[in-house]
């Protein structure tokens, strides 16, 4: 069962958003499209928004 980002703990959300963030980085680094594509479709599980990890800081 997905747990979407309005049930999660802010810490909980700030973590994933890390994890995306690190591993989007890591992909686009690689130019690794299928792997950036991965994170769109774990983030829209979780209910992120892509913006949230794909941005720089």
């Amino acid at each position: 069962m997905a747990r979407h980002s309005s049930h999660q703990s802010p810490a909980r959300l700030t973590s994933l958003i890390a994890s995306l963030r690190l591993r989007y980085a890591e992909a686009d680094h690689r130019g690794d499209a299928q792997a950036k594509q991965a994170l769109f479709q774990e983030a829209i599980y979780l209910g992120i928004q892509p913006e949230l990890f794909t941005q720089p800081q």
